[in-house]
């Protein structure tokens, strides 16, 4: 079975990173290069499928923000407070801020309507939309790459030692346990009490 999803992963790799890319990110990526140290795909074609996914989805909402600016999500959008900063950051530093918003937390959406919604020029961000998504695509396909050589070697390390395995297992569901108990209280506070 696992050698069914090895070479799954090997036909359909790049494909699913493009598709990570675009809809969800770093992490995808990230994951991208992990596969690419464990030669499952190979590391320039996962480059090339993050920097493809993050630059086609980014255009996408540029270009839906600039010719429908009345679409319910894109209003949604820029109702929220991360829309006025990238608002108020194109203003003052356009081109910088056209080639760094995916760089910043919680950008990804906002970041593209933004500049859509702004005069910044289209052919201005396809240039800077290409060079920041080839960095960023590059930086965190080489993140997870490097991740992969310090996993494997955790891994080992972990895999040898049962009181270690026993430990590892315990401090998962310790921080598990804490963001649930954590998680509800805060639910519970937030609604008046009535969960």
């Amino acid at each position: 079975m696992f050698a069914n999803f090895e070479h799954l992963i090997r036909v359909y790799g790049a494909v699913a990173i493009f598709l990570g890319a675009a809809l969800e990110g770093e992490a995808a990526v990230t994951t991208g290069g992990f596969l690419a140290h464990r030669n499952l795909v190979d590391p320039y074609v996962a480059a090339a499928a993050a920097f493809g996914g993050s630059f086609a989805a980014d255009q996408l909402v540029f270009f839906v923000a600039r010719y429908h600016r009345e679409n319910k999500y894109i209003e949604r959008v820029r109702q929220r407070p991360a829309f006025a900063r990238a608002i108020g950051f194109i203003e003052r530093r356009p081109v910088m801020f056209c080639t760094v918003f995916r760089f910043i937390y919680g950008m990804r959406i906002a970041g593209p309507i933004a500049i859509g919604v702004s005069k910044v020029p289209a052919r201005r961000f396809i240039i800077l939309n290409a060079m920041s998504a080839a960095v960023w695509a590059a930086v965190f396909t080489y993140i997870g790459f490097r991740f992969g050589n310090a996993f494997e070697l955790l891994v080992a390390r972990i895999a040898s030692d049962p009181w270690t395995i026993a430990a590892a297992v315990l401090v998962v569901c310790g921080i598990a346990g804490f963001i649930f108990i954590r998680h509800r209280r805060m639910a519970r506070h937030s609604s008046g009490g009535n969960l």
